[in-house]
């Protein structure tokens, strides 16, 4: 099930997106704790306005160098634990928003992720019950001021300005992430081509582990890390994320 968060100049409002017609069929309540029931409204996907489909309660937690092929381009191995940090939820926007490049940064690069999207209170998770506190899985951008990260040492500034998340477009609540593919691409041109199988940490063991150090709370989302080929963008130009089973998340890149 395809849940999208859009607007029609109100406040923001949830439907199923009913991919056959085209149409949202229109939710009393945010999904995630107001269940599945409907208005019995439908409104036509065209006349909406698509926003990031979670806003973080409070926190984005992020895991590096996920994939062998990317932590060897970035010049080393996989760290054996997850290597987790945390972008704020002030980063966020949703599909068609702009990413704004900081004036500071002369490198900033895309990094196409597969989302988790958490749907209840999670302390301490085992691994065999990860998937219970899962609400969804969405596609995301870790965008990244590439130089500000080598400078800085750590990586708070250059993984944390605004915009520097895009989510979306919907919360795919049936998703496979076993073996979905992951393409990221610049004004068409492929950059990034991956597979969720090439994971070297797992979904249930991401999860396990981030809700060790912290309590995740509903609508907080874990990035689950990005596969090789990341690359830099400027403005004028569009990244895409696709991910096979939840859609396209699209961005143009503007300077500040």
């Amino acid at each position: 099930m395809k849940i999208v968060r859009f607007s029609t100049g109100a406040d923001p409002s949830y439907g199923i997106l009913d991919e056959e017609e085209g149409e949202l069929v229109v939710l009393a309540g945010d999904p995630m704790f107001s269940g599945y029931e409907t208005t019995g409204k439908r409104v036509p996907l065209a006349d909406a306005r698509v926003l990031a489909p979670v806003i973080p309660r409070s926190k984005v937690v992020a895991v590096g160098k996920n994939y062998a092929e990317h932590a060897r381009e970035m010049g080393g191995e996989a760290p054996e634990a997850p290597l987790l940090f945390l972008k704020p939820n002030t980063a966020v926007v949703g599909t068609g928003d702009a990413i704004v490049l900081p004036p500071e940064s002369s490198q900033v690069e895309h990094e196409g992720e597969l989302a988790i999207v958490i749907g209840r209170i999670a302390k301490n998770v085992p691994v065999e019950n990860a998937e219970d506190v899962i609400f969804g899985f969405t596609a995301a951008n870790d965008v990244t001021a590439r130089d500000l990260q080598k400078a800085d040492g750590q990586w708070a500034r250059a993984k944390g300005y605004d915009t520097f998340c895009p989510l979306g477009p919907v919360i795919e609540t049936e998703f496979d992430w076993s073996a979905a593919a992951i393409e990221t691409r610049v004004d068409g041109e492929v950059r990034q081509s991956g597979n969720t199988r090439d994971m070297i940490h797992t979904i249930p063991e991401i999860v396990s582990y981030a809700s060790g150090i912290w309590t995740l709370l509903p609508g907080d989302v874990i990035l689950t890390g990005t596969p090789a080929g990341v690359g830099p963008f400027v403005h004028g130009q569009t990244v895409e994320v696709e991910i096979e089973g939840i859609g396209i998340l699209r961005n143009p890149a503007r300077n500040r």
